[in-house]
């Protein structure tokens, strides 16, 4: 096996190769973050957990804690697509079975009782909310529940929040700014249900629109999703019509208020985000219209020329970090996936660099509205190679 050293985690453990997901040629981010060290090497010198513990590992971003101690047989809970796909890689890179680990998405039920839970500090507190409270029947009194994640990730609120939900908490000293919070589990504590998904009725509509914890904007219609709304496009001549990234699907949703006779393909790496998106369609068409749910890495399942319309709000972040590696790479699966004469509608922040993309694939773009935030783009897809 061939080793690339700037890819290389050296912990308590081992040296494993780990690379990110989606994989480009010159990458400049690592595929683990100083807490991650932080967390295995203090299991490796100080914790040193027994070989037939129970371990449950939170929030892996590329399978860093997967790998490293997958001779625990560990079982794993994400809500990322992405980051189940990126612990396939890196075990198979490191030689090891994919059996090694039990990979869970973020809605599958626990089974047992753990011994350790390990989880890494999540971008959205309500889902670290309710993570906390669906693990929380799966613990003992003697388990270890480790919270890891870089300083300026971890929200004052979050020690509050493992005292509700967990019990009393002891923080270890910043190392390389990374921190380790300790949680022992409280037997007399009292955790409530989980409150989500919660609902609001979309604005001027009868819709409800209900949204699991890791969905954005879970509370209330975001600004961007509002102007994008004024502006979607209705064609007589839509069969397939893609929601990417679609979130809880209000996107898709409406296009298929307007193009009735389409069906809408909502497609997202976050399997509460499908989830919210599938209840949310089906709450206000009933079974009666044709839709298909996808959690998946963008386009990458959908044949070629077999859409005429897709609608994208892009992310430009990928857990903590600024990133637009996903949204080019959807601009890219777009071209391909749209039949001659069909649209990639875009929209996102005046300040992103989307248009210069979306001329670079599709030879030119239009703008088909804009606000002081916000620019929606349009390009075509003509007859030229793919």
């Amino acid at each position: 096996m061939s080793i690339n050293t700037e890819n290389l985690l050296k912990v308590g453990e081992g040296e494993f190769e780990l690379n990110r997901l989606p994989k480009r040629p010159l990458e400049l981010l690592r595929a683990w973050d100083a807490a991650d060290e932080y967390l295995l090497n203090t299991l490796a010198e100080d914790i040193k957990p027994a070989a037939d513990a129970r371990i449950l590992i939170v929030n892996d971003s590329f399978g860093a804690l997967a790998v490293a101690l997958s001779a625990y047989q560990p079982d794993v809970v994400s809500d990322s697509y992405l980051s189940q796909q990126a612990t396939r890689l890196n075990l198979a890179e490191n030689g090891l079975s994919e059996h090694c680990v039990r990979l869970l998405n973020s809605l599958e039920p626990l089974d047992g009782l753990y011994d350790l839970v390990l989880i890494k500090v999540p971008k959205t507190l309500a889902l670290l909310e309710d993570q906390l409270i669906r693990v929380h029947t799966h613990l003992q009194s003697s388990t270890q529940i480790i919270v890891a994640g870089m300083i300026k990730s971890l929200p004052p609120t979050i020690w509050k929040l493992l005292e509700r939900l967990v019990g009393p908490t002891t923080t270890a000293l910043a190392r390389k700014k990374a921190r380790l919070i300790f949680a022992s589990p409280d037997p007399a504590l009292v955790v409530p249900a989980s409150p989500y998904p919660v609902s609001y009725r979309l604005e001027e509509t009868d819709y409800l629109i209900s949204n699991h914890a890791n969905v954005f904007s879970r509370d209330r219609l975001d600004i961007g999703t509002r102007f994008f709304l004024q502006y979607l496009p209705s064609r007589q001549d839509a069969c397939d019509i893609v929601d990417l990234g679609c979130g809880n699907g209000l996107l898709g949703l409406m296009a298929a208020e307007r193009n009735p006779a389409a069906t809408v393909h909502f497609v997202d790496e976050s399997f509460m985000a499908v989830a919210s998106a599938k209840e949310n369609f089906f709450r206000a068409f009933g079974q009666a219209r044709n839709a298909t749910f996808l959690v998946g890495d963008g386009l990458k399942q959908f044949k070629s020329a077999s859409a005429d319309l897709i609608l994208c709000n892009p992310p430009f972040h990928q857990q903590n970090t600024v990133d637009d590696q996903i949204a080019l790479s959807m601009f890219k699966q777009s071209k391909k996936v749209l039949r001659e004469g069909g649209e990639l509608w875009v929209i996102g922040n005046r300040h992103l660099n989307y248009h210069a993309n979306l001329n670079r694939l599709f030879g030119k773009h239009t703008l088909a509205a804009s606000n002081a935030k916000f620019v929606i783009l349009k390009a075509i897809e003509t007859n030229s190679p793919r």
